[in-house]
């Protein structure tokens, strides 16, 4: 039993907290929000989907299919901006699935691209890193819902000089499917219609943030660290 209660979350979504596993700094464990329940989540549906089934609301299922999924069906380079899955651990606030934590070389959290976006600039090697991403995805036509900024991380490193630099885009949460078909079945130029529509949908996404920041708009709720993870 892994004891998560006493530890302070370093990220939350809409429907999960974060916490870094205290046995290995390199995983994280996500968890449902104690305050969300999924059948809470169900009933805050409108008709048809609180029809549905109440596995079709557990995310930590959702992304466990969908990573197995990955494995079996694509090669080993797909994972080169996803992050791995390692399955569930019991903690004692229900069933975590753990997932490889990306750091940046200094041990710290990597920034959320929201965060980063939001605390430093799309400069040029911002750009390249998105456009790199990008063509990790047309290439490997990635199965994906939207590519929402604070499911995307900015991994950074430092030169010989000592400066900081973006190694990878790594997509944390978000892999999968949302149509009737899993991705690998559906034909090729279909999958890569809708790859290409959430690789606009990301510029699009980039382009508001940014536009929020210039008009001293405030950034939204998620997608920033409650903590770098190098003091807890």
């Amino acid at each position: 039993m892994i004891e998560l209660k006493a530890l302070e979350p370093f990220a939350a979504g809409g429907n999960r907290w974060c916490y870094i596993d205290p046995a290995d700094a390199a995983r994280c464990i996500k968890v449902r929000r104690p305050d969300f329940s999924i059948e809470e989540r169900r009933r805050s549906k409108g008709f048809p989907k609180n029809l549905k089934p109440l596995s079709s609301f557990d995310d930590n299922l959702d992304e466990f299919r969908v990573m197995t999924a990955l494995e079996r069906y694509y090669d080993d380079g797909i994972f080169a901006h996803i992050s791995r899955c390692y399955g569930y651990v019991d903690t004692d606030m229900g069933k975590g699935l753990s997932s490889e934590l990306i750091r940046d070389n200094n041990g710290a959290v990597s920034l959320s691209l929201k965060q980063y976006l939001w605390e430093k600039d799309y400069d040029s090697q911002c750009q390249a890193a998105v456009a790199t991403l990008c063509q990790h995805w047309l290439e490997y036509l990635v199965p994906s819902r939207d590519l929402i900024l604070h499911n995307l991380v900015v991994q950074c490193d430092t030169d010989g000089e000592g400066r900081e630099r973006i190694r990878r885009l790594v997509l944390i949460d978000g892999v999968g499917n949302a149509g009737l078909l899993p991705g690998h079945r559906t034909p090729a130029f279909m999958q890569r219609r809708k790859v290409q529509r959430k690789i606009d949908n990301l510029h699009q996404r980039i382009a508001e943030l940014l536009d929020d920041k210039a008009q001293g708009r405030g950034p939204g709720m998620h997608g920033f660290l409650f903590h770098n993870g190098t003091s807890a």
